[in-house]
């Protein structure tokens, strides 16, 4: 039996009729409960605690893990755009620990990262963050720490958690409201990973080497088990809507691996903001990609009776845990899942055409892999060079950049730039303007240009958020002048 049979098992046999079959009180119109059991925290004062935790997978699969204030997914932090806050970080593991806010403009000392300067969070110890939340959006905090070949430390740990910055912007009308982090569990070593990450094998790629690197591949880190928030597909309770209702979606991949797929049959998302930020044109699409550390807030209209299943429509993800079954009022049977369309992810169907001209000042990063570049493992460069990268990227206060991405690697990787946000001008081979994000999905041998405005002062780190990756070389110091 695999790994992931029993999840598989335990999935089919919850999605049939005793699943189905449970009834809850419907919320009315108008309220917004979340799902699941993490709490949420509001106010100016925070207090997030680092300690062993248990996660339910399922009835027959409880996993220990670390995580903050007792929960997997942490606290869902609520702020107040432009109100000061303090987060107090008790660290009660015998590892010192970094929090890093992800996607807030706040500077360096406070942002959660050692490559920055931030001071650590010592063993047994506590640290304040004292910072201004900004912008406005849905934003996530998690642990910063490197793993290098020790899979239950940094993001593959259950350190992290949904943080809201509300601003004076409605999000819309709806009728419910739910966060759904996509996680990753038990990750091993493996030199075949499952690659679900192939976002169109169309697609146009530009930066293809000639010849390929025909060197043995180094181990990377794969995983069979997976959740939304702490439960796999048929373990938890399902949402539970009723016809004709709006339900607003937050959705973050969580994951320290790979990039994910979601769909739900019969039903599309239709998105309104990407990585906490409104877009500038709202699509309505069959299947939504996030890659680790991106967000999508969607909603769904809810106008197909039955008893669906909203999750990853690659059949070994699913079927291992990545799903949630989403239950219409009075209804009675089993879980459905239809394949959806086999659409490629586009980030350009929420752009507008380009209207300003390119910044002058432009800096080019060259990934590459080298196989079995750190011993057993492989190793990532940027411009042919190791991080820390030493004056090689050095930014003038004020200017705008245009930062263009060539991947000469075979994998799709979610490369994220703290303390700033950046607008995509160019991916796919396409221009495109006003999609504005903290991370973004460089597809395989494939490029990707955005630009940004050089306006937080001091040191910026710039990384792939697959941890893996990140612990072996890929990523880089931007430093100002």
């Amino acid at each position: 039996m695999e790994r992931r049979d029993f999840l598989k098992l335990a999935s089919l046999a919850a999605a049939g009729t005793p699943l189905a079959a449970q009834q809850m009180p419907m919320p009315m119109p108008g309220s917004a409960p979340p799902t699941g059991i993490v709490p949420e925290l509001t106010g100016t004062d925070f207090t997030l605690r680092i300690a062993p935790v248990t996660v339910e997978l399922a009835p027959n699969r409880i996993l220990s893990t670390i995580g903050y204030n007792g929960t997997s997914p942490g606290p869902r932090l609520r702020m107040k755009e432009g109100v000061p806050v303090t987060v107090n970080v008790v660290n009660e593991t015998d590892v010192p620990e970094f929090v890093h806010f992800h996607g807030l403009l706040i500077p360096s000392d406070v942002d959660g990262s050692e490559e920055q300067g931030t001071p650590v969070v010592p063993p047994h110890g506590t640290r304040s963050y004292k910072f201004t939340p900004k912008p406005a959006g849905t934003r996530w905090y998690h642990t910063h720490t490197m793993s290098m070949d020790d899979l239950h430390r940094g993001s593959f740990t259950g350190m992290f958690g949904f943080l809201i910055v509300d601003g004076a912007n409605n999000p819309g009308n709806y009728d419910q409201e739910h966060f759904l982090a996509l996680r990753d569990w038990e990750p091993y070593f493996t030199d075949t990973p499952m690659d679900n990450d192939d976002m169109d094998p169309l697609l146009a790629r530009p930066e293809k080497p000639a010849v390929l690197d025909t060197r043995p591949p180094g181990l990377e880190v794969a995983a069979d088990i997976f959740s939304i928030n702490d439960k796999a597909l048929g373990a938890g309770e399902p949402i539970r809507v009723r016809q004709g209702e709006r339900v607003l979606f937050h959705f973050l991949n969580a994951s320290a691996i790979e990039n994910r797929h979601l769909s739900m049959p019969g039903h599309k998302f239709n998105v309104i903001a990407l990585d906490g930020n409104p877009v500038p044109v709202q699509a309505a699409i069959d299947v939504l990609m996030l890659g680790p550390g991106e967000r999508i807030d969607a909603w769904v209209a809810m106008n197909q009776p039955g008893v669906w299943i909203l999750g990853a429509p690659e059949d070994p993800v699913r079927e291992g845990g990545l799903g949630i079954v989403v239950e219409y009022a009075n209804q009675r049977r089993t879980p459905q899942w239809v394949a959806p369309p086999k659409n490629p992810w586009d980030y350009t169907v929420f752009g507008k055409p380009p209207t300003q001209p390119a910044p002058t000042e432009k800096l080019d990063m060259i990934f590459e892999k080298v196989p079995r570049g750190a011993g057993k493992f492989n190793s990532f460069t940027v411009n042919g060079k190791p991080y820390p990268h030493e004056q090689e990227f050095v930014l003038k206060q004020g200017t705008r950049y245009r930062l263009t991405f060539r991947n000469r690697t075979d994998d799709a990787h979610p490369m994220h730039l703290h303390r700033h946000q950046f607008e995509i001008a160019e991916i796919y081979g396409k221009a495109t303007s006003g999609i504005i994000k903290d991370t973004v999905v460089v597809p395989a041998y494939g490029r990707a240009s955005v630009d940004f405005t050089a306006d937080q002062p001091g040191l910026t780190l710039f990384h792939c958020h697959i941890q893996h990756h990140m612990d072996y070389g890929f990523k880089a110091l931007l430093r100002y002048a």
